[in-house]
């Protein structure tokens, strides 16, 4: 080091002093080069988007740590049109053609193209967990779909009905016992919760968690909801290309909320497998092969974790979403309550199966899902070598490609008066509704291609049961404290929701 020590003698700093500072200017050196060359010379330099989003990934990072990030994105959209750089290396479309572009079959198809990859920072930060159905690679992810397929095909669904309708009885036996008769409000959020966590439990583990009886309250639901804001800022610092230092958050005990989701979901995988093989639940399909596909426990265990997630929190989510804008909007509450009590005579009459004539009930959910999408963002995709074709631009490999619900339901290019509560539009068919303005195909709440939601048969089943069942059995009132209640929610992906409070009063009249 005799450079170093002869500046320190002219200078008479020591030479730990000046090898930090070279340290600290080399860093700084690099920061302005690298910001410099994301702005002018990167090959999606042409794209629109703000300065400091397109120098740097640091301004995505911190909102998303901190669960703004999908509403500024829209609001980026607004401004900038249907394709902005909100990253140096990351783009986010809202023009529907990009859904074929980016999910759809052809995407990892054509010419024998790799599919474009789920972005890892999103779907897989730690690298001690296990890959699931979401985080897998195309052929592990097939090989996971194929053993889960039948679980979740319509008459599957159909023979879970029985099971269902108990939790379904109970939610609504708890709502009239807490609520006092509607004289109380209650937590819509929490009960909601409670029932679609209780169904998914008994589905994939042979048991409930017991939400219902503990009157909305279970350890376990706050640890698997709580891990959605705890895992933000590793998924922030591994996109940031920090994803070296995630690790060592993980292993000096980052993420303690996550350890113990998992930890409660592996003892209840533990009794799970103690139970007959032929169970014929939502989980079947793996525990029967399991050697034959060479899963692991860990494997077993990380899948139960995702599908009791995205099971229960997305459906609950949109319940939760629904109730706040009916009670918001009566007048579509009229109608859809007097749709439902006109259809059905008696509680027995309704069940998995007849809820679907409620046409407009399913508008309603459509147009709720729209507003209020359970999923905002986070379905980033990497472009696979060599490069692809999007909105028939070229895109370089390892460019990173976005569709985020709540921009792309959002946006004044796809729907007419885009913030409005309007259920009507759903009632279209795609053509009128094209000529009206609203293009039904922007609203894709369960993905599309060969990784969309392999759930959405239960989802739509289990949200239309419920909600008919709460209709036909209560009139619906919103407390004063639900004012904004969206706008004053985080999204981490998921949302992290706040509580809703309703008063679940009994119906005065059935006609």
């Amino acid at each position: 080091m005799p450079v170093i020590d002869k500046l320190a003698g002219v200078t008479g700093l020591s030479g730990l002093h000046l090898l930090l500072g070279a340290v600290g200017v080399t860093i700084l050196l690099y920061i302005i080069g690298s910001a410099i060359y994301n702005i002018f010379f990167h090959p999606l330099a042409s794209y629109p988007g703000p300065l400091l989003q397109r120098a740097s990934p640091i301004p995505f990072c911190i909102r998303h740590a901190l669960g703004v990030q999908a509403f500024h994105t829209q609001t980026l959209h607004d401004k900038y049109g249907p394709v902005v750089r909100i990253a140096p290396n990351h783009l986010s479309f809202t023009d529907v053609r990009a859904w074929r572009d980016i999910f759809g079959h052809i995407a990892g198809s054509r010419h024998g193209q790799e599919e474009m990859a789920k972005f890892k920072s999103f779907v897989r930060p730690i690298d001690a967990q296990p890959v699931h159905i979401i985080s897998a690679g195309r052929e592990k992810h097939g090989q996971l779909r194929r053993a889960l397929a039948n679980s979740f095909s319509d008459a599957s669904m159909r023979g879970q009905g029985p099971l269902i309708g108990k939790y379904i009885d109970l939610l609504v036996h708890k709502l009239h016992e807490q609520g006092q008769e509607g004289k109380v409000p209650l937590n819509a959020t929490s009960w909601y919760n409670s029932v679609t966590f209780d169904v998914a439990g008994d589905l994939i583990f042979g048991m409930s968690f017991g939400a219902l009886d503990q009157n909305g309250n279970h350890s376990w639901l706050q640890y698997i909801l709580g891990s959605l804001s705890s895992l933000a800022p590793m998924a922030a610092l591994s996109y940031a290309g920090l994803h070296w230092v995630v690790q060592l958050l993980w292993r000096a005990k980052g993420a303690e909320v996550f350890r113990k989701s998992m930890e409660s979901v592996d003892l209840m995988l533990k009794e799970r497998l103690k139970m007959p093989v032929d169970r014929n639940d939502l989980f079947e399909g793996l525990v029967q092969r399991q050697e034959k596909l060479g899963l692991s426990f860990e494997d077993l265990s990380s899948n139960a974790w995702l599908l009791v997630l995205a099971g229960a929190d997305t459906t609950a989510t949109t319940l939760t979403g629904t109730t706040y804008l009916l009670t918001q909007h009566p007048e579509v509450l009229k109608r859809v309550t007097q749709e439902v009590r006109s259809s059905f005579k008696s509680v027995e009459e309704i069940d998995i199966s007849s809820v679907n004539k409620l046409t407009y009930m399913l508008a309603v959910l459509n147009e709720a899902m729209r507003l209020y999408p359970p999923v905002t963002s986070l379905t980033a995709r990497i472009v696979p070598r060599g490069g692809a074709h999007v909105l028939g631009e070229y895109l370089p490999e390892g460019t990173i490609v976005d569709i985020q619900q709540w921009s792309m339901n959002h946006s004044k290019e796809n729907w007419v008066d885009p913030w409005a509560f309007n259920p009507a539009r759903f009632l279209d068919d795609k053509e009128t509704a094209r000529e009206k303005g609203n293009l039904l195909d922007a609203l894709q709440t369960f993905s599309v291609g060969p990784r969309n939601c392999i759930g959405r048969n239960l989802a739509y089943a289990e949200m239309r049961w419920i909600l008919a069942r709460i209709l036909f059995d209560f009139d619906l009132r919103g407390a004063p404290t639900n004012e904004n209640w969206i706008e004053r929610q985080k999204a981490y992906g998921l949302w992290d929701r706040i509580p809703l409070d309703v008063y679940f009063e009994p119906a005065r009249e059935r006609k």
